[in-house]
């Protein structure tokens, strides 16, 4: 891969990964509502599972969805579902003072096998295979899941961060109420790009 190309791979996976999604929105709302080291199985999750899953797309699940395309409809509906309970459990988080008896954030396991119905990560995904491993050559699909590992998880530190700042404010249990049910709802939102491809 040329210097020029692994720029544009690496700016693309900044872009993919560092703007509101699921992930994001969610470690947002993990931030705030357990902190940041509760959430780190959480990140790494998201990490090693959205890698393995550019390896497995990049490796044959792509010539799946081309061959038999009604396959990618049926994700689309089941990632729709999940994320929906999502959102409704993220709407309905407990308080804080709660969470440590209540709520838990999302494992390792749990955020790695969410990649696999996270809508914006099969966008990503499948777009980043289609872009710069087009040959889908087990070099240029390890190339484009390492700039995702590399790049995936200071840009999700961010929100996990942001949402512990946030956190202090939050202190109030009718403004985290506010805050979970703003997440929730942009968790909902950010359906809509993504199931228009």
């Amino acid at each position: 891969m040329s210097p020029p190309v692994l720029l544009a791979l690496l700016s693309f996976t900044l872009v993919a990964t560092i703007t509101p999604g699921p992930n994001n929105l969610m470690l947002m709302a993990s931030g705030a509502n357990f902190g940041f080291r509760r959430t780190l199985p959480h990140m790494l999750g998201i990490l090693v599972g959205f890698s393995l899953m550019i390896l497995l797309v990049g490796m044959g699940l792509m010539a799946l969805f081309d061959a038999a395309p009604m396959l990618h409809t049926v994700l689309k509906l089941a990632s729709v579902a999940y994320l929906l309970w999502l959102a409704w459990k993220v709407a309905s988080a407990p308080p804080p003072d709660r969470a440590d008896v209540e709520g838990r954030p999302l494992t390792f396991l749990q955020a790695a096998a969410f990649q696999w119905v996270n809508p914006k990560a099969w966008a990503m995904g499948l777009s980043a295979i289609t872009l710069y491993a087009p040959d889908r050559s087990l070099a240029s699909v390890l190339m484009v899941a390492a700039a995702f590992a590399f790049v995936c998880f200071p840009a999700i530190s961010l929100w996990a961060w942001i949402g512990t700042v946030v956190r202090r404010w939050l202190s109030n249990s009718r403004r985290l109420r506010l805050f979970n049910v703003t997440m929730a709802l942009m968790l909902v939102a950010s359906l809509y790009p993504v199931l228009r491809l």
